[in-house]
């Protein structure tokens, strides 16, 4: 065989990673399941993937800005609020919704319905962040607006707005992206 031959053959590729429908890492944050499809681990950490499922009338994180991630949402059914500033957007199954550095944003499921959304962290950096919510569960502490707030600061993110001036219930608070 030419080497021309040998380099046009596929190869397989021991840094291809491959999840299967019940493969990933599982994080439950209350009323939000995710599975990490993606940690970074096989990206050299510029991409991560995760799915989350938002029970119905899931309230969102606390409106926030990221300082060095972007984040993309696409939403695989149902139906999730995104709130982009003091505009919301009701995106639907098939919709992309992208966030880019500084953008203050949230989402929630204000429907009857679960809500599937794909969601994409460039660079993985907010991956760590879910886990750390995890964490707080699992030591037995609520996942109040503080506690989420001093998660995000480990990760280059704020708030956008006041926290104490929330109206929402923030005990069974989700994952915040």
């Amino acid at each position: 065989m030419t080497e021309e031959a040998k380099s046009s053959q596929p190869q397989a590729d021991p840094a291809v990673s491959v999840v299967g429908p019940g493969d990933g890492e599982t994080i439950v944050l209350g009323t939000t399941h995710m599975r990490v499809l993606e940690d970074g681990s096989h990206t050299g950490h510029r991409l991560a993937i995760a799915e989350s499922v938002l029970a119905p009338h899931t309230p969102g994180p606390p409106q926030h800005r990221h300082a060095q991630h972007d984040e993309g949402f696409y939403i695989l059914s149902g139906t999730v609020r995104f709130t982009v500033g003091d505009k919301e957007h009701d995106a639907t199954a098939g919709t992309l919704v992208i966030v880019p550095l500084g953008t203050p944003h949230t989402f929630a499921n204000p429907t009857d319905q679960p809500a599937v959304m794909l969601s994409t962290f460039t660079p993985d950096l907010y991956v760590q962040y879910f886990r750390d919510l995890q964490e707080v569960l699992a030591d037995g502490r609520p996942l109040t607006p503080q506690a989420n707030i001093d998660a995000m600061s480990r990760y280059a993110t704020e708030p956008a707005t006041d926290p104490t001036s929330s109206q929402r219930d923030d005990t069974a608070r989700p994952s915040a992206t």
